[in-house]
């Protein structure tokens, strides 16, 4: 075994999630991480804590969106719904064995399925002190393609994002945060952007691991109905398996006006009409881990690259202030090397170098 795997799960259970005597622990995963789930299960029975192992196979969920009839896709899941609000934190593993097993699924089923499960995903995602989650990124072979790496160059990677010292880290993200504490104006201007909003500084957040292993981002909620003007995302976004490339949205007063894609934009536009709530925005974040450098088709990375930003469509999360709920959350990355980030009118971040 690397070595690095028993570090990472090493990290993720005393760090991330802190876990603790008598909790317990959802672990779910895939196969392709069978190596780190083991680990991880050790971990949490030393921490005298219960694993919950919630293990998938590769291509059922294929199978499923192929197969499902309307009354299946509409069954609320009771038994895990019941296992998550009685578990204390969650520790979710991002792997893949195809990223574009659903490219040729009904977009319509998917989104019918999110919008069952929603209730699910928030209480994971915005229930604190109730649960504490994590994702937690892992090597694997189909990751390695999406980011044209080898497996071995891909471990390395993603050990180099994870397996660094995350106070000194967390000190630098901790001046940017202080940043935006102020309820404050932000300005993003440069090539392919120019987008005014509001935020709910006081309740930025910096994730320093605590979030997502790799951390590396500091995140807030805008005021809903404060987005104004137009931004150009360089790199592509996949979804469902669906590669979304040259998003331009342009926002009035919040909400997403005009929307254009070179490819899937039909689906785009579906996801904008996925719920009343789906045209806002429910997340600006900052790229601010110096460990990764390069874009990998990979969120979990992507949105953590120093001198980017990302806009998640959608919900936003209770911890940020919240004020716009809906069962879209979409991140979309773009690189700010070409542009200035201007807070309350002074510029803090320039080509993507900060001047604080």
């Amino acid at each position: 075994m690397d070595i690095r795997t028993k570090k990472l799960a090493q990290l993720v259970v005393k760090y991330s999630v802190f876990v603790k005597h008598n909790e317990k622990v959802i672990i779910s995963g895939s196969t392709e991480a069978e190596e780190f789930i083991r680990v991880l299960y050790e971990e949490v029975i030393k921490a005298g804590a219960h694993p919950v192992l919630r293990l998938s196979l590769p291509g059922l969920t294929h199978t499923y969106y192929t197969h499902a009839q309307q009354h299946q896709l509409e069954k609320f899941p009771e038994d895990f719904e019941f296992v998550v609000k009685n578990s204390q934190k969650y520790i979710g593993i991002d792997t893949d064995t195809n990223t574009r097993e659903l490219t040729n699924c009904d977009s319509n089923k998917i989104a019918t399925r999110s919008k069952v499960t929603h209730s699910i995903r928030e209480h994971i995602c915005n229930s604190k002190p109730l649960m504490h989650r994590v994702t937690v990124g892992y090597p694997c072979q189909a990751l390695a393609q999406e980011a044209e790496m080898s497996l071995t160059e891909y471990e390395n990677f993603v050990f180099g994002a994870c397996l660094q010292d995350w106070k000194k880290l967390g000190k630098l993200m901790d001046k940017i945060l202080l940043k935006f504490k102020k309820n404050s104006e932000v300005h993003l201007v440069g090539v392919g952007v120019d987008l005014k909003m509001k935020v709910h500084g006081e309740k930025a957040v910096a994730d320093k691991g605590e979030e997502n292993m790799p951390g590396g981002e500091v995140f807030m909620a805008p005021v809903r109905e404060s987005l104004n003007g137009y931004i150009k995302f360089d790199f592509p976004s996949v979804r469902d398996g669906k590669e979304v490339s040259d998003i331009e949205l342009v926002f009035k007063d919040g909400k997403v006006i005009e929307a254009k894609a070179t490819k899937n934009l039909d689906y785009l536009k579906k996801m904008l009409a996925l719920d009343k709530n789906s045209e806002f925005v429910g997340e600006l974040g900052i790229g601010c881990n110096p460990k990764i450098n390069k874009y990998t088709n990979n969120l979990l990375f992507d949105e953590k690259i120093g001198g980017t930003i990302h806009l998640a469509l959608g919900a936003a999360y209770k911890e940020n202030g919240g004020g716009n709920d809906s069962s879209l959350h979409w991140d979309i990355v773009k690189s700010m090397k070409k542009a200035q980030i201007i807070v309350d009118g002074k510029v803090i971040q320039e080509k993507g170098n900060w001047k604080i």
